[in-house]
């Protein structure tokens, strides 16, 4: 029975493909052509306002990591100013300590 299914299924996608190649290959009038240039616009508008979307999108992504690395940058520089000046008042209280010595 899995074969079987298996099988069905397999005619069924290639039934699906096989009608859609017989539809566009059975346009035969003006107005059947004019209906698929119309879909086939609709598709392409739709397509192109999606890249624009995606387009917009990869340029907000792309100014917000920007903005990112920045302030990563800025907080590493604040760290490594954080750690001199710590280990600066190591240093003070290692001589402190050792002229109480």
């Amino acid at each position: 029975s899995a074969q079987i299914a298996d099988l069905q299924q397999k005619l069924l996608d290639a039934d699906n493909g096989d009608r859609a190649k017989q539809r566009w290959d059975s346009i035969a009038t003006i107005l059947e052509a004019k209906c698929a240039l119309k879909y086939l616009l609709g598709e392409l508008v739709s397509s192109k306002v999606q890249e624009s979307k995606l387009q917009s999108s990869l340029k907000q992504s792309q100014a917000s990591c920007s903005d990112m690395q920045k302030v990563l940058t800025e907080e590493r520089n604040h760290i490594a100013e954080l750690e001199a000046e710590f280990q600066n008042q190591i240093l003070v209280q290692e001589q402190q300590h050792q002229e109480k010595v």
